[in-house]
């Protein structure tokens, strides 16, 4: 029930800034409008819940607290992973060196281990290939080896690790 309470509040909330709150001027609060806002919202957490798709894995609510630590983490990864692709394109002296590696997975979740794999994929100049789900190794392409040893070197498992609240 409360992944149903929660939904039904993020749809609520996006429903409403997505309709023109912040526009100054509408007639946003009309009560026609408001109420199919509010019905759309009810019918697709009704049409969720009774599709089963409403659980602790579908919505991690209990990764939003640890999230907002691991999130800013993430953007500045994702930054100095556009300044360093950005510099290899326009300056030929920097070398693109396309490397695969395997990566030793530390997630205990599937939830994490789709973390992990999309914030590789985030990050540009990586991106998440295969997951060997028996040896717990994922597979990634890195456009330079610096990239990749950086990787391995682990600091993105240990901090999604700690998201999921796991050891690592």
């Amino acid at each position: 029930m409360l992944h149903a309470v929660v939904s039904g509040l993020v749809l609520a909330v996006v429903w409403l800034l997505w309709s023109g709150l912040s526009t100054p001027g509408t007639e946003h609060f009309h009560p026609m409008l408001f109420n199919f806002g509010l019905a759309s919202c009810v019918v697709t957490v009704w049409l969720s819940r009774r599709m089963g798709v409403l659980d602790g894995e579908g919505q991690p609510n209990h990764l939003a607290l640890r999230a907002l630590r691991y999130l800013p983490w993430l953007a500045r990864e994702i930054v100095v992973a556009n300044l360093d692709v950005t510099r290899r394109v326009l300056a030929p002296s920097r070398p693109i060196s396309p490397t695969l590696v395997e990566l030793e997975v530390g997630q205990r979740t599937d939830v994490g281990r789709v973390i992990y794999a999309d914030s590789i994929t985030l990050t540009p100049g990586t991106i998440s290939l295969f997951f060997d789900a028996e040896n717990r190794r994922l597979t990634v392409h890195a456009l330079s080896r610096e990239g990749a040893e950086e990787l391995e070197a682990g600091e993105m498992n240990r901090r999604v690790c700690r998201l999921e609240g796991s050891a690592g």
